[in-house]
């Protein structure tokens, strides 16, 4: 596997910009996902890197060598679709078989079975090798396509949003199966996304993206925790970080300068109330299982967090809210620390 460093690059597509000013170094072996809403420019950067589309400015370098203006069939990189993009005429054997065989590479047969079936073993697809794409479940045909990008051993799997077009179940099996062989093969793999839960459970490191820009870079423990801005920290947090204007809810030691605070569910303290000590309402109780979720009122404003499914609180009462150690920004957004 091998490293690569993004420098300065830039792409524009007419009046927008999709690409601005983006550096990245991934380090061989490592699992990097970018994150970030549609037409934050993930795509147009996988894009860049294989070769698909071609930097106004900028370098790429792949384990040292330039290859900002190799051609795609150069560049030694393996590029996995949303779309399964699989020739439904050919077994799941020939689909995985097929990169080996291009006149380019001239792979012997007996390599060519070899390669195909400890892939699709590691993939446990090994007992559909003989059966056609078009009679694969959803889950099974992405693993197809996935394999075809792991039977080349490239230099770096490029992946753009794999699982998004499989249902919940399949999405959080294919999740564990891709981290397992990441991890197996020591494959250096740049993974754009828009689901947090993907990014927090697979990366090593994750990219925060905003309108072609990089905006933060970290573990997902730094991001979740450390967030630079407003921005970063609505990316991460199942229910979404709560941003209130100071002074909606108590707080302690606000720095003078805070025009907002960011609350998750682990900043803030609630409790029943009676008479003026209580300063929300708790409007509705989400139950889910193995946790609820509380929508609470305070004044013109809402606040969404968690609590235990065994919480006593209930729909209609009156509670007190305060926030503990949150995280607070100035006017412009940015982190104050």
């Amino acid at each position: 596997m091998a490293s690569v460093a993004l420098s300065g690059i830039a792409k524009q597509f007419g009046r927008t910009q999709a690409v601005d000013d983006f550096s990245l170094t991934i380090a061989s072996g490592e699992f990097v996902v970018l994150l970030g809403p549609t037409g934050a420019g993930k795509t147009t950067t996988l894009r860049l890197i294989a070769g698909l589309e071609t930097p106004d400015r900028g370098s790429i370098h792949i384990d040292g060598q330039d290859i900002t203006r190799v051609p795609p069939a150069g560049r030694d990189v393996a590029f996995v679709f949303q779309q399964y993009s699989l020739y439904p005429h050919l077994s799941v054997f020939d689909n995985l078989a097929f990169p080996l065989r291009s006149p380019a590479r001239r792979v012997p047969e007996d390599e060519i079975r070899q390669t195909v079936e400890t892939v699709a073993n590691m993939l446990r697809i090994d007992h559909k090798l003989g059966n056609r794409s078009t009679q694969l479940s959803g889950g099974e045909m992405q693993r197809v396509a996935i394999g075809r990008a792991l039977v080349r051993r490239p230099s770096i799997f490029l992946m753009d949003e794999p699982l998004s077009s499989l249902d919940a179940k399949l999405r959080a099996d294919l999740r564990l199966e891709l981290k397992r062989i990441q991890r197996e093969l020591a494959a250096t793999i740049l993974y754009v996304t828009h689901d947090q839960v993907e990014a927090m459970t697979m990366a090593n490191r994750i990219g925060i993206l905003s309108e072609g820009r990089l905006v933060q870079i970290g573990t997902p423990r730094q991001i979740y925790e450390d967030p630079d801005n407003v921005y970063v920290a609505a990316r991460l947090g199942q229910p979404a970080i709560n941003v209130l204007p100071m002074g909606v809810i108590p707080a302690e030691q606000a720095p003078a300068t805070a025009f907002s605070l960011g609350a998750r569910t682990e900043h803030l303290r609630i409790e029943t109330a009676d008479g003026a000590s209580a300063n929300a309402r708790l409007d509705w109780v989400e139950h889910l299982g193995d946790q609820n979720h509380l929508h609470i009122r305070i004044g013109d404003f809402r606040l969404t967090t968690l609590a235990d499914p065994g919480s006593r609180l209930a729909a209609g009462e009156a509670i007190r809210v305060e926030a503990v150690s949150p995280l607070y920004f100035d006017e412009d957004g940015n982190r104050i620390r």
